[in-house]
């Protein structure tokens, strides 16, 4: 399910016609910044439930429901996600929070809640005085431990040049403890430019987007498969936001234009 493309199997372009005309919706200059909020935890619940489907273990469970009370067979047995599989939603606080808090209240609508845990680190984009973007920075985290057999996800709204995951990646491979089962990033849209550094560089790492976003491409790149033509692909602009993108998702999440 998504939109085919060549590269690689870790990457998984949704792209079916809700998001995309939610997405849409959420970049238009037409939409008003207090409406955004909304749209993005509508396009991360959905996104959410994707991942949980397809990135967490699965188990068969048995469990009664309140008719037990009066019929001793009232028991659902089948498919459920594990309980006992630990989830760590890592909250990039650059992005805004929204969309890391949206995961973490999907996920404990299914899963025990001492099993989920929510961290944060507080990321910067560093620049060089053209306002291209050079780096990430960390400024600081709050992390609950190790995540050694934990399923590690990863929101962050715009995958323009990949920096900011492939950092989030490496703190967590430096925790003492041990791995993590998998680690899943979710954007909302993403660039070409992005997925090329990440599966380089973080080839493990399952990778979800709601869209890709190369409006930068020549028009015959466009008209190929994602993935044809992986060095003539772009969806960066000469400062690193992505077109078409939405126009500073961070900025429209906070209301702060700095």
């Amino acid at each position: 399910m998504g939109r085919a493309h060549h590269y690689g199997p870790n990457i998984h372009l949704c792209e079916d016609p809700y998001l995309l005309s939610l997405l849409a919706r959420a970049g238009s200059p037409a939409t008003s910044t207090e409406t955004v909020p909304a749209l993005v935890r509508s396009g991360y619940q959905y996104l959410m439930h994707r991942v949980l489907d397809e990135r967490f273990p699965v188990a068969t469970d048995r469990v009664a429901t309140r008719m037990v009370a009066t019929e001793p067979r009232a028991f659902y047995e089948g498919p459920r996600l594990c309980q006992n599989t630990k989830l760590v939603i890592c909250s990039v606080i650059r992005a805004g929070i929204l969309p890391s808090q949206v995961c973490y209240e999907a996920a404990c609508e299914v899963l025990p809640a001492a099993n989920v845990r929510l961290d944060f680190l507080n990321m910067s984009r560093v620049t060089d005085d053209s306002g291209q973007v050079t780096g990430v920075r960390l400024d600081g985290s709050k992390i609950g431990g190790p995540v050694r057999d934990a399923v590690l996800l990863i929101p962050d709204p715009m995958g323009a040049t990949g920096g900011t995951i492939e950092r989030a990646v490496n703190v967590y491979r430096n925790l003492t403890g041990g791995p993590p089962r998998a680690i899943v990033a979710v954007h909302l849209m993403v660039t070409p430019e992005a997925i090329l550094r990440l599966t380089a560089n973080t080839p493990d790492v399952h990778l979800y987007a709601g869209r890709l976003d190369r409006g930068l491409s020549p028009v015959e790149v466009l008209e190929s498969e994602p993935g044809t033509h992986p060095d003539r692909e772009r969806g960066l602009n000469d400062v690193h936001y992505i077109v078409p993108g939405a126009g500073g998702m961070g900025e429209l999440l906070t209301n702060s234009w700095v």
